[in-house]
């Protein structure tokens, strides 16, 4: 077989922006841009099942396209098609260019998707920066509004700041081992009889810096809240998603191959790290009466229980945080595209008290809503719950008692004001014209079809999660 054929689903990702650029230069659709970017979300999909099935040898150094990057390749593709859906009808009510959005978004994507399958350092940190640089302009997408230009400032700045720690990490692993490959590095490693030197564990440490950026955990998460706040709510819940998923998908891999986990300092600063993040997390999400700063603070927590699964270092940690990862997903877009389709052109629908009595005038979404919450809680019967009963399971193979123990308690934490929403949303109804509830908008045919297959989808893994769990297994087999 042809090595480069085994890239196909990367150049398709690649090509769809190209394609919308030109399409959007000579002629302005909305709905054609819509269409381009499902069906070069799509088209990838179609072919990562004979790609897997092929024994397509590695694209060294730079990349490899192995069973474990098609399946977050299908994944993340998946999951920007919600947004893209979602996006739609968001985009309808607001005013200006509407193209350039999807142009961002799936050149973001196409980002995620050399992440997922990066090799080396040079394909990690151009991944990263293609992401990057197309994040920056969808959060400040709505440029007419003070919020949406202050968080694109915010993140351009920090990210700036995160990618020079990064790079300066690897310039210094790059140093000490003289590689930046990541299966090279392995070798090295093994054949290396002395202690770590600084200039590996500093490099360690910055690495962990840039990546800890992206991923919001404690105490890189200073932008978290006042971002997702202040983007659009579907460019939120591509943050939340996509984004943090490919970048934990490449530390997967960088921790199999690269030595991150090799030694017990840096697997000692991870726990500290996930144990801020799941306290820190909760305790600061009790205070929110927004509901995108809520569960900004709810993500960092979320990412702490993740990295407990990381640092168990086993291939049930690897299935742990790719189950947990399908749950995170499907539960995050689910919320995001109620508060999304919810939302009018007078206001979001992010506050709290917006939610007041929706159980009285829209009981299915109420409905679809409360699994949702119930699943970031990890009530059983939810896709969450197996997710995080994995991730447990994970620590305890892996003798990790601290913080699995610490894992528990953080949880209960959560489940207050997950609880508290639930419960908002069942009181008597107010009656107050300016209320997203007041509105006579009701949910295209598109958006209802993809938060029901989202409930659904949720249901489904958190009673029958066993083909679920095959197909990760087999993929993250490759990763071995």
């Amino acid at each position: 077989m042809n090595p480069f054929s085994a890239l196909t689903p990367i150049v398709l990702l690649g090509l769809t922006p190209l394609v919308l650029m030109l399409v959007i230069s000579f002629h302005r659709s909305h709905r054609l841009a819509v269409v381009i970017s499902l069906v070069g979300m799509a088209l990838p999909l179609a072919l990562l099942a004979g790609t897997a099935t092929s024994a397509a040898p590695p694209l060294a150094p730079l990349l490899i396209i192995d069973g474990y990057a098609l399946f977050y390749i299908g994944l993340l593709s998946t999951a920007t098609m919600v947004v893209v859906v979602l996006s739609y009808g968001f985009l309808e009510r607001v005013p200006g260019n509407r193209e350039e959005f999807y142009l961002l978004l799936t050149l973001a994507t196409f980002g995620c998707a050399v992440l997922t399958a990066s090799n080396h350092f040079i394909s990690f940190f151009l991944g990263l920066e293609i992401l990057s640089v197309s994040l920056y302009g969808l959060v400040a997408y709505l440029r007419t509004t003070r919020t949406a230009l202050e968080s694109g400032i915010k993140y351009l700045i920090l990210a700036a700041a995160s990618a020079a720690f990064l790079l300066f990490g690897m310039a210094l692993i790059y140093a000490d081992l003289g590689t930046m490959d990541f299966t090279a590095m392995t070798s090295v490693l093994a054949a290396k009889t002395r202690e770590p030197s600084v200039l590996l564990l500093g490099g360690f440490g910055m690495v962990i810096i840039g990546a800890g950026f992206k991923l919001a955990v404690v105490p890189f998460h200073m932008w978290a809240p006042d971002v997702y706040q202040g983007a659009p709510t579907p460019v939120t819940a591509y943050l939340t998603t996509v984004s943090k998923g490919a970048m934990v998908a490449l530390l997967l891999r960088y921790g199999q191959y690269g030595g991150l986990l090799d030694y017990d300092s840096v697997a000692s600063v991870l726990a500290v790290i996930a144990v801020l993040s799941m306290f820190l997390g909760n305790l600061l999400a009790l205070l929110q009466d927004n509901l995108k700063r809520l569960l900004a603070y709810s993500s960092i927590a979320h990412l702490g229980y993740l990295l407990v699964a990381v640092i168990a270092a086993s291939r049930e940690g690897s299935h742990a945080v790719t189950f947990y990862l399908v749950a995170y997903f499907i539960t995050s877009l689910g919320i995001f595209g109620i508060i999304t389709a919810l939302s009018d052109e007078r206001k979001e629908a992010d506050e709290i008290s917006d939610y007041r009595g929706l159980f009285w005038r829209r009981p299915w979404v109420s409905g679809a809503l409360s699994l949702m919450l119930f699943s970031l809680a990890g009530i059983p019967l939810t896709a969450g719950f197996v997710g995080k009963f994995y991730v447990l399971t994970a620590g305890v193979l892996s003798d990790l008692w601290a913080l699995v123990i610490l894992l528990v308690v953080s949880s209960v934490i959560g489940l207050y004001y997950y609880l508290r929403i639930i419960i908002t949303m069942y009181l008597s109804a107010p009656e107050d014209p300016s209320s997203p509830l007041s509105a006579t908008r009701r949910f295209s045919l598109p958006e209802g079809l993809v938060l029901a297959g989202l409930t659904v989808l949720l249901i489904w893994f958190g009673i029958y999660p066993a083909p679920l769990l095959s197909a990760i297994q087999a993929a993250v087999g490759s990763l071995a």
